[in-house]
């Protein structure tokens, strides 16, 4: 994928409003650490991750998802009525129909012709959302459109929680601690054709692998299928995931470089999936970029799913980490596995 024509314009985003450490999640579990004769301090010793946040009770996704999306929308010259398609890119959705998609558009007052639908892909639905956009630009179908998430870690956190107390066994623990880091935030991403506004940021392409053998090493849903019982699980094969997704980096990155043709020392920047202490020192090492290209949320925001990565790119904008010029890779992997990796000139 290449592209001459299409600017990430602006972002926007939405915290959520509760702090939650991970020394509090470990009160929680005070009877399972005493079960398994663990000590405090290891959910923040083994994943890097010091708090997340978690919205109110009954927070519905469309709400924190047009927060964001105004927030776009106000940081930029783009009017609703410019906006061609709307995706919504995030795993938590209000409903299996209609799209959640919908009631975005409808808070955000987007016009009649715009092309309004979800799209679900893991921690990648965003960046999937961002390659439709910016393909309907170039293709000449539209001028700008908007990508916009909003995750909520709540629900199945207390779940998870729920479920360990009640079995207080360390192979369940194993396959739930990866849950356990999950946050909670929303966020919006707005592209343009270049022809009604160049002032952003230059989307200049990207690669697509998977090694969808691996699609069973982390798997979020109902316990008894669609339609759901109401009771969520999530589990992950943190070691496999960790193994066979810095492989997949690892050919995704070779590629990527040699699509967009950047010299060895680039990208000047990075901003990846926010995973976890472990996966980031992994995938850094094993594609040969410094720790200091990187930017991260994770230790303070979790993982915030599809949240992740734009809200990270957000922040570090803001805080004049990624500055004019700059060549940044966007990189993104799901579960599935699939890896997603962008390049944009700033």
């Amino acid at each position: 994928m290449l592209y001459s024509n299409v600017y990430i314009d602006s972002f926007g985003y939405e915290l959520a409003p509760n702090v939650v450490t991970s020394e509090d999640i470990e009160k929680r579990l005070e009877p399972l650490y005493e079960a398994l004769h663990f000590q405090k301090g290891q959910l923040e010793a083994l994943t890097g991750i010091h708090e997340r946040r978690f919205w109110d009770p009954g927070y519905s996704m469309h709400e924190g998802a047009t927060k964001a999306g105004q927030k776009a929308i106000d940081a930029s010259a783009i009017s609703p009525e410019d906006i061609g398609m709307l995706v919504y890119g995030g795993v938590c959705r209000d409903n299996l129909e209609p799209a959640t998609a919908c009631a975005v558009s409808q808070g955000l007052g987007l016009g009649l012709e715009t092309q309004i639908y979800d799209v679900s892909n893991a921690c990648l639905g965003v960046l999937n959302g961002i390659i439709h956009v910016a393909n309907a630009i170039a293709l000449g179908q539209i001028n700008a459109g908007l990508v916009v998430s909003c995750e909520s870690a709540r629900q199945i956190i207390d779940f998870t929680i729920d479920r360990l107390l009640e079995k207080k066994d360390m192979d369940y623990f194993k396959q739930t601690i990866a849950t356990l880091t999950g946050g909670s935030g929303a966020v919006a991403v707005l592209l343009t054709d270049a022809s009604i506004s160049d002032q952003g940021h230059r989307l200049l392409g990207g690669v697509v692998h998977s090694a969808t053998v691996h699609h069973k090493l982390c798997r979020w849903g109902p316990d008894t299928g669609i339609p759901a019982s109401g009771l969520h699980v999530m589990q992950t094969d943190s070691i496999g995931v960790l193994q066979h997704g810095v492989a997949l980096g690892i050919g995704t990155y070779k590629e990527f470089k040699k699509k967009l043709s950047w010299p060895e020392d680039k990208p000047d920047k990075v901003i990846c999936h926010q995973v976890g202490a472990t996966h980031q020192k992994n995938i850094l090492d094993s594609i040969g970029i410094p720790k200091e290209k990187d930017f991260t949320t994770f230790k303070y925001l979790g993982n915030i799913g599809t949240v992740s990565l734009p809200i990270t790119a957000a922040i570090a904008a803001e805080r004049e980490f990624l500055v004019k010029n700059d060549l940044v890779g966007f990189f993104g992997i799901g579960s599935g596995l699939n890896c997603l990796m962008l390049g944009i000139r700033w």
